[in-house]
């Protein structure tokens, strides 16, 4: 579902370097093994002398406790890791930095000023943005306040309310004229950000692309609208605004799109059953 097609937002691409979005990192632990452990079979093996067993035990403690070490993740919650740059580690590969704890609603709030809160703050705001909550006039009111800057938001709050309350919008699109799904059919709109990265920051103010997914349609039998997903970039002005990263302003594009794998599409009601058995992410990055 595009928020700058049907939503009425801007369309204008959001600038791309030739940087990838996201990254993971992978991390073995290889366990102590031995080779031959047959203690029943071929000729009576010499008992071990209480030296090689104590060393061993110590090898498996010192083993356990480094593992121990480097999961605990310590740190406080400005902390920062150093220099990622130099161990090749993606933009938006964890850093070890705690997620934030606060809550604007449902929204998290009280991201760090620094690019990965702003990349955090433009990845939690468009989960939000792309959530069913925007059918809803009490729900979009709280989004759209906690996610923009309060002097935009109240030009904002109008401009939405054109779009998601007229009726040929709504039923365009499968739904009741009160914004909510025909009975037997489940609504869904959900984005799913895959990453993200600065495209410019000078300290109060900051430009951030986010790479999505997104699900949208009416699960169920006999919907004529079918959930179906479509790719983006959503580029996000943010400004630092009474402690926290606020919307300015956004565009979008198509894509990145990936090539779709030879897989058979499930059914209505398996699709009904995802949607509601697996609940959409509380924070993202």
């Amino acid at each position: 579902m595009s928020l700058g097609d049907e939503h009425g937002y801007g369309g204008e691409p959001g600038g791309r370097t030739d940087e990838g979005f996201g990254g993971t990192g992978q991390t073995r632990t290889r366990l102590p093994g031995g080779g031959d452990t047959d203690i029943y079979g071929g000729a009576r093996r010499p008992v071990r002398s209480s030296r090689s067993l104590i060393t061993v035990v110590g090898v498996v403690v010192l083993l356990i406790a480094a593992i121990a070490f480097a999961n605990q993740g310590g740190g406080d919650d400005n902390s920062s890791t150093t220099d990622a740059k130099g161990t090749g580690t993606a933009p938006t590969a964890a850093t070890g930095v705690r997620p934030v704890t606060g809550k604007n609603g449902e929204i998290p709030s009280g991201f760090a000023k620094n690019e990965q809160g702003a990349q955090s703050a433009a990845a939690n705001y468009l989960v939000a943005l792309g959530s069913d909550g925007m059918y809803n006039k009490a729900r979009r009111d709280q989004i759209v306040s906690a996610v923009y800057a309060p002097d935009i938001a109240a030009a904002r709050r109008g401009d939405l309310d054109k779009v998601y309350s007229g009726e040929k919008f709504l039923t365009g699109i499968g739904l009741k004229p009160d914004g909510t799904a025909p009975a037997g059919l489940t609504f869904i709109s959900r984005f799913n950000p895959v990453g993200s990265k600065v495209e410019s920051f000078t300290g109060e103010t900051v430009s951030v692309s986010v790479w999505y997914s997104a699900l949208f349609g009416l699960a169920g039998e006999g919907s004529q609208n079918p959930v179906s997903e479509s790719w983006y970039t959503n580029t996000f002005s943010l400004k630092w605004v009474g402690g926290d990263w606020k919307i300015t302003d956004f565009t979008q594009k198509d894509g990145p799109v990936p090539v779709g794998r030879d897989q058979a599409a499930s059914g209505a009601k398996e699709m009904a059953d995802a949607v509601q058995q697996f609940g959409g992410f509380t924070y993202a990055r």
